[in-house]
């Protein structure tokens, strides 16, 4: 019985690879994108708090598996991972047909523990319910921290799974691994069936779930929670602006400051909160709504090597 396998592209791959890989697959490895010393940092910032997290309580989120939130908050590691250059240039050519802006969409260390069993496959994308058709909502990463083996619990990933209907069930033989070192990235699609793996052997397996959605959706992890504005304000603006601290689009996530009357202004962006000032009642830029009328994003990264 032949078994499919997860495509595995050197860490240097043009966009043009990688795009052209997640066309055909949903799914490709990049691999030893972080040196050895970037994982060691990233787990040592992360090990406090992947220590004190309690297991899942059902078979979806795994009873012997551990999921650790607000990265963003708690680790500069994972802020780079976040902005990650190569990453970026891949969600802009899929993300920005279908919107203006993308976002972050959630950050989780998954530990699967010695004796989990096999997650059960599904689509990413299910986090919205099965209403959303025709239209791609999200781009994924796992980060592996520690080596991913299928012995271990490697993340179990159909290839060419994108066009299925929901309700297919992959056979074994149709199911790859995504096996890698440690510093390798799977990046994978919203529609790609998928789950957690096995872990038979005797030591966790930690991956860093990254991933991106479009900007007019709600987001998983709610990241104005997770990584509220006394913190958010210290980040890089480019990264306050993933983390949600931005429009949307030219009419998509203004707020008003709950001030006594005559206190403050009605209508400003997010990145009020975060000590930004605007000279008045407005939406957004005239750029935001040129944009929006003509259907176009805000930005696109500029790759050369594509």
């Amino acid at each position: 019985m032949t078994t499919s396998c997860v495509k595995t592209l050197p860490g240097t791959a043009s966009k043009r690879q990688i795009m052209a890989a997640l066309k055909k697959d949903g799914a490709v490895i990049l691999k030893d994108i972080l040196s050895p010393d970037d994982v060691a940092t990233l787990k040592g910032e992360l090990a406090p708090y992947v220590e004190a997290t309690e297991n899942g309580r059902d078979d979806f989120t795994g009873h012997f598996t551990t999921r650790t939130g607000a990265l963003v908050a708690r680790s500069p590691k994972c802020r780079d991972l976040i902005m990650n250059p190569q990453i970026l240039a891949a969600a802009d050519d899929f993300l920005l047909p279908n919107c203006q802006r993308y976002q972050l969409h959630l950050t989780q260390v998954i530990r699967i523990k010695p004796g989990q069993p096999k997650q059960p496959i599904h689509r990413d994308r299910w986090a919205w319910g099965k209403y959303l058709q025709g239209i791609e909502p999200q781009l994924n990463t796992i980060w592996a921290v520690t080596d991913f083996t299928k012995e271990n619990g490697a993340t179990q990933v159909v290839p060419g799974s994108t066009s299925w209907p929901d309700d297919r069930q992959p056979g074994e033989s149709e199911i790859g691994y995504a096996e890698m070192s440690a510093g390798s990235v799977l990046i994978y699609t919203g529609s790609v069936f998928h789950g957690g793996g096995a872990n038979q052997s005797q030591s966790d397996r930690w991956g860093l779930n990254i991933t991106y959605t479009l900007g007019w959706l709600r987001q998983e992890e709610n990241q104005y929670l997770s990584c509220p504005p006394d913190i958010a304000r210290t980040l890089a603006p480019d990264l306050q602006a993933m983390i949600g601290y931005a429009m949307g689009s030219y009419a998509l996530g203004y707020y008003t400051p709950p001030l006594p009357a005559g206190q403050g202004p009605e209508i400003v962006p997010p990145d009020y909160a975060l000590g930004a000032r605007t000279g008045g009642s407005v939406f957004g830029s005239a750029d935001m709504l040129e944009a929006v009328s003509n259907s176009q994003p805000l930005s696109k990264r500029v790759e050369s090597a594509d």
